[in-house]
This record gives C-alpha cells, sequence and structure tokens, in this order.
C-alpha cells in the first residue's frame, strides 16, 4: 500500500488487468500481527487496486517439491 507498512495475506488468483478491487485473505503485518485499523475478527477485505504499489507473490510449502533419489 502507498505511504503504508507492508501487509500479508492469501489470495486465490491475481487481480486482471479490468479489476478494480484485490481480495486478501487473514490479513496482516509481515511480523504476524494484526492490522490496528481492522477490526480484530476480520478475516477477508477488499482492497482497491489503485492503492497498491506492487503484489508479491511467493510460493507456499505446498507448493515446493522435494525430489530424492532412494537406493534400494
Amino acid at each position: 500500500m502507498e505511504n503504508s507498512e507492508p501487509i500479508v495475506g492469501e489470495s486465490d488468483e491475481l487481480p486482471s488487468a479490468g479489476d478494480t478491487l484485490v481480495q486478501i485473505r487473514n490479513p496482516r503485518r509481515q511480523d504476524g500481527r494484526d492490522l490496528h485499523y481492522l477490526a480484530e475478527n476480520s478475516v477477508m477485505l477488499y482492497w482497491p487496486v489503485h492503492k497498491l504499489n506492487f503484489i508479491e507473490v511467493v510460493a507456499s510449502s505446498a507448493d515446493e517439491e522435494v525430489i530424492g533419489f532412494v537406493r534400494e
């Protein structure tokens, strides 16, 4: 977000070029603490795309595949 601390959250899909809002589940600060401007029981928010500087996508641990070799 512009002029604020980065937030972290989950989303099912990236916004398309025509979208005006981004859906974010489990919004929190990078250190895991709650965002002071949201209610404690908030689990989802919609953020205007024009307020975002960028969206960073990181692989989850479920997406990583470990390949190993086993001798029998």
